[in-house]
């Protein structure tokens, strides 16, 4: 397998400055790869900061309502993510006296909280050996170790047997690194990477197909944003944080003043998923 010096030595010169980098607070963490999910890097940097600066803590989260919370959290889309988080605050304030836990089956029993992110904040806050496999660092995987796509637990199994000891958080922010500005999905900038001389893709001549593609937690072409259900919700959700919406009002607020039976559909599901609560013939942010 590759040998792990050049890629740290390589990272030690080469890690972006973001602001969750300079922590090991495990509830920044958290914060920040729920943030990082299906989002840049450049929409979340100044809203984990602002985020922080309200919520230091999972006391001061868990405490301030779900409400505060979504509205905090505009500008990042996804929003069913703050009510996770927000209620992954009040989980660990009940069952971890304020903490997030740093083990990986208390982590996977919080609101919202799936392999990825568990195992990230095992990584990154408390620095256990465990490999993290995102979309950045499923495509080096299957193309520098791999040669071939991976399924989601050899992809995890590879990920893990790769961490060298002591070395789980700049290991895991070197590969996502590596992934998110060389190795990526379109136009990978071979010639720069470290890992060049002994990638198994680079060193076959990059054969097609790609076999980062189809692989595991790399991500595939997105839905059409406009016009869809997506759409709808966000709309709705952009508008309860200026206030309540009525609900002779949700068609225009949606867009679709044409189809009652879909906005109250998309209405139904945005309460269903504790974005919303109906009172009085309105929704308005939870309390």
């Amino acid at each position: 397998m590759t040998d792990a010096t050049g890629l740290l030595a390589w990272s030690r010169e080469s890690l972006r400055d973001l602001p969750w980098r300079r922590t090991r607070d495990s509830w920044l963490v958290l914060v920040s790869e729920t943030m990082l999910q299906q989002t840049q890097v450049s929409r979340v940097q100044p809203r984990f900061e602002q985020f922080v600066e309200r919520f230091p803590t999972v006391t001061a989260c868990a405490d301030a309502g779900a409400a505060a919370v979504i509205e905090l959290w505009e500008g990042l889309g996804h929003n069913l993510r703050a009510v996770n988080l927000h209620a992954a605050a009040v989980a660990c304030v009940e069952r971890h006296g304020g903490q997030v836990p740093d083990r990986l089956a208390e982590l996977l029993a919080l609101p919202g909280v799936g392999p990825y992110t568990a195992r990230a904040v095992l990584a990154f806050a408390f620095e256990q050996d465990v490999g993290v496999v995102d979309t950045n660092v499923g495509r080096v995987l299957a193309r520098a170790y791999a040669g071939r796509p991976l399924g989601g637990r050899d992809a995890q199994v590879l990920a893990d047997e790769l961490v060298p000891t002591g070395e789980a958080w700049r290991w895991n922010q070197a590969l996502m690194e590596l992934g998110a500005v060389l190795c990526r999905k379109r136009a990978p900038q071979c010639e720069a990477c470290p890992m060049v001389g002994s990638c198994a893709w680079a060193v076959a001549g990059r054969p097609e197909p790609d076999p980062a593609v189809g692989s595991a937690a790399v991500s595939g072409r997105q839905s059409r944003f406009d016009g869809s259900d997506r759409q709808g919700r966000g709309r709705l959700v952009a508008a309860l944080r200026r206030g309540p919406v009525p609900v002779a009002e949700l068609a225009d607020v949606m867009g679709w003043p044409g189809d009652p039976g879909r906005v109250q559909q998309v209405a139904k599901s945005v309460v269903d998923d504790g974005l919303a609560v109906r009172s009085n013939g309105r929704l308005a942010l939870p309390g």
